[in-house]
């Protein structure tokens, strides 16, 4: 989770303007996330700003459809506990999943962005010249 929030702190303060990443599409090496999709760098890089606060805050803080006291009850009754540790073990295992691609993602992104800001500094160096 920790390389997760230092990518993207470190996307948020390298990517300081966002729209040169209009029409720009991820090379394969970080293509994951949109495997068959054709979302520019830029769509890419608000769906990523967009996550962030839910995997900060959490799902619980999202999703209010926890069940209510009853309900609880009732599933305990019914012997639903007695596979919790291989649910949450399939559950801690998705998660870590989704974060490791979330944070190639973003270090993709990130190193995406670095290029872009090169090529233009190469261009206005030999448009100088």
């Amino acid at each position: 989770m920790e390389q997760y929030f230092s990518a993207t702190q470190k996307m948020e303060q390298e990517v300081m303007f966002p729209s040169l990443l209009r029409g720009v599409f991820p090379q394969e090496e970080g293509a994951a996330l949109a495997a068959g999709s054709h979302t520019d760098l830029y769509e890419r890089y608000q769906l990523l700003k967009s996550i962030k606060p839910m995997v900060e805050k959490g799902l619980a803080s999202v999703n209010d459809q926890s069940p209510t006291g009853t309900d609880a009850e009732k599933a305990l009754d019914e012997g639903a506990d007695s596979n919790l540790e291989e649910r949450l073990s399939h559950h801690v295992n998705g998660l870590q999943q989704v974060l490791t691609d979330l944070t190639k993602n973003t270090k993709a992104l990130t190193r995406r962005y670095s290029q872009i800001l090169e090529e233009i500094n190469l261009s206005e160096d030999h448009s100088s010249s």
